[in-house]
């Protein structure tokens, strides 16, 4: 017979643990130190010829907005693995993932976001479960009031400035927003 032990909820108090130099959450019963990282978004502006994949958001936050595919990369995956999956996730398209477009620091909320460019293998894409609509439109009809943070904009915008160059040092974030 397996018999589990109930499981302890230990108490953190916030130190600066020996050999740091911030403050942290440190496990009263056994000197655990918890370690809150920023987390890491990947994503990608994907296109078909001459138009841009954009995915109205089902999800909060900025639910009805428009974004590029993009979320939290998974243990375990490449970042260019993570933007493709996500790209399927949000817009089940399929897509080669190309050279590094942007990384974008994002201080204040603490996360790293980066993002790819991407050609789409078809033109074919549709909802996914976090995702209202999807489109497949040219750059004279991306809802630029309706794109759900700056990043998009952002990542729209580099990417325009440098679809024509086959190298190019990653572009970083427009302001600080």
């Amino acid at each position: 017979m397996n018999q589990s032990v109930p499981p302890i909820d230990p108490t953190f108090t916030p130190c600066v643990p020996d050999g740091d130099d911030r403050e942290r959450l440190v496990c009263d019963t056994c000197g655990y130190v918890r370690y809150d990282n920023p987390k890491i978004i990947v994503g990608a502006i994907c296109t078909w010829e001459d138009r841009f994949l954009l995915v109205r958001r089902a999800i909060e936050p900025r639910v009805g907005y428009w974004s590029m595919p993009a979320g939290y990369m998974e243990l375990g995956e490449s970042t260019q693995d993570g933007a493709a999956r996500e790209v399927w996730e949000e817009a089940k398209a399929r897509v080669r993932v190309g050279a590094l477009l942007a990384v974008y620091n994002l201080a204040r909320i603490s996360q790293v976001h980066l993002i790819y460019r991407a050609e789409m293998l078809s033109p074919d894409h549709a909802p996914g479960i976090e995702s209202q609509e999807t489109l497949l439109v040219p750059w004279t009809e991306i809802p630029w009031s309706d794109l759900a943070y700056p990043t998009v904009e952002w990542a729209l915008r580099q990417y325009r400035d440098t679809a024509h160059l086959d190298a190019f040092a990653p572009m970083g974030n427009l302001d600080a927003r």
